[in-house]
């Protein structure tokens, strides 16, 4: 089945990537830069919460309910709206507690504002999500096999850029205010991605 961070990242170039830029108020370089180290992270959030068989329940059902993939069908009407309230409910769900140390986080690895950030985020979860439903859908999948596509891309990211991913877990296992080392992520980030759009 085809990598979720793939199928994301393919779009997520060209005029949606202006789009997005144009949205959070970013170059498009600083915002490929902080895409790079976002979609990995917040996929390695999802992966941690499907570890549990309550998570998993839970991300299963809210796929079935409110993400059919359908947002992938018009991606740039989506992205031509400001409107990121979905995006801030998923992120509360994915992140919890530690959303205000990602941001951080990823502010200081990418030179973006943290409200840019916030915004970025905002916006890539839903389109995180309605992928993750798409292959729900196609694989036919239920909670535990879920679980288990999530957990096998994250696995795939760690053996691909093990440097990215141990960024990321110091950042998502922060309890501080995201003040880990994080001035490589966007380098390894991008390293991650590249790898991955081959």
């Amino acid at each position: 089945m085809e990598s979720l961070l793939k199928m994301v990242s393919q779009q997520l170039g060209g005029d949606n990537l202006k789009k997005i830029s144009s949205q959070i108020g970013a170059d498009e370089n600083t915002t490929q830069g902080a895409v790079s180290a976002a979609l990995p992270l917040l996929l390695n959030a999802l992966s941690r919460n499907a570890s549990s068989s309550d998570g998993a329940d839970a991300l299963s059902g809210a796929l079935s309910r409110d993400h059919d993939g359908s947002i992938l069908d018009n991606l740039s009407g989506f992205l031509g709206q400001s409107n990121d309230t979905a995006g801030a409910g998923i992120l509360g769900h994915i992140l919890g507690s530690r959303q205000g140390a990602v941001q951080n986080g990823l502010s200081k690895s990418s030179g973006m504002n943290a409200g840019s950030v916030g915004k970025l985020l905002g916006t890539l979860a839903p389109v995180l999500m309605g992928a993750l439903g798409k292959v729900k859908q196609q694989g036919n999948m239920d909670a535990g096999s879920l679980a288990g596509y999530l957990g096998r891309e994250r696995e795939e990211m760690e053996r691909s850029e093990p440097q990215a991913m141990g960024f990321i877990g110091n950042l998502l296992d922060s309890d501080g205010d995201g003040d880990v080392d994080a001035s490589d992520l966007i380098k390894h980030g991008m390293r991650l991605f590249s790898k991955f759009m081959k």
